[in-house]
Order: structure tokens, then sequence, then C-alpha cells
């Protein structure tokens, strides 16, 4: 059987895009790959995307030159997890407080790593989180 190897992209559907690129970009620091009215995209540690859509802007098929992409959308919190090192936990605790973002939880987990949760201006929970959460981390 042909295997999966990572996820390539991760997909949040938000009201304001040009709020939540504020937040993204501008408090969390994710560089840019492709800004357009409906979709933000940006890269994460050099090896995986975040895609910001405009809710309901893609409830379409998009047809171009190169194919079709089928309808999607979604919407509710959803729950996203960012990889950070264990030496820079401090730091971003220390970031997340001078930007006025509050931490909602905080957890340890049983092989080393922590965990802090916080909610982006959807109230989607984005995890920070440090190596030994799982197997492959």
């Amino acid at each position: 059987m042909p295997r999966l190897n990572r996820i390539v992209e991760t997909a949040l559907y938000v009201d304001d895009l040009e709020c939540s690129g504020a937040f993204y970009q501008g408090k969390l620091g994710l560089v840019p790959l492709l800004t357009t009215r409906t979709l933000l995209a940006y890269d994460v540690g050099g090896s995986s995307v975040l895609l910001l859509f405009q809710r309901g802007a893609s409830l379409q098929t998009q047809n171009s030159a190169g194919g079709s992409i089928p309808p999607h959308d979604g919407s509710g919190p959803l729950h996203i997890a960012f990889a950070i090192d264990k030496e820079e936990l401090p730091a971003w605790e220390a970031k997340l407080d001078a930007l006025g973002i509050a931490v909602e939880g905080r957890m340890q987990w049983e092989h080393g790593s922590t965990s802090l949760y916080v909610r982006d201006p959807d109230g989607h929970l984005l995890e920070l989180a440090t190596p030994g959460l799982w197997k492959t981390y």
C-alpha cells in the first residue's frame, strides 16, 4: 500500500482575512508565501504551509489552466499545533504576554513535552508544543 509522508498544508477558515493576517504575520511572525483577496498562505518552519481562507469564498469549484480545486469550507473553532523548540518556551511565554495574547491552557505531557494554548482572532485553538508530544515529534 502506498504511504502518506506528512501533512503539507493545514487550512483554517476565517471571517476577516486582514485581521487574521495581522495576527499570524504580525504577532506570530509567519512569512507569507501567497496573498490573494480570499487566501493567505504562510510558510511554517520551512516544512509546512498554513492556509487561511476567507470563510465562504471557496464554496465553488475553482478552475484554472492547471485544473480544478473542489469546493471546501469550514466553521467553528478548529485546532492546530505549532512545533517550538523547548529552549524557546520562556521566550514564547514572554512574547505572548507582551502582545496581550492570553494563554488559556498549559499541559505537561508524560514524555516531557509542554504545550501552551492560545486563540486566534476567529477563536481557533492554537497549540505551541515542544518536542516529545508524539512518537513522531
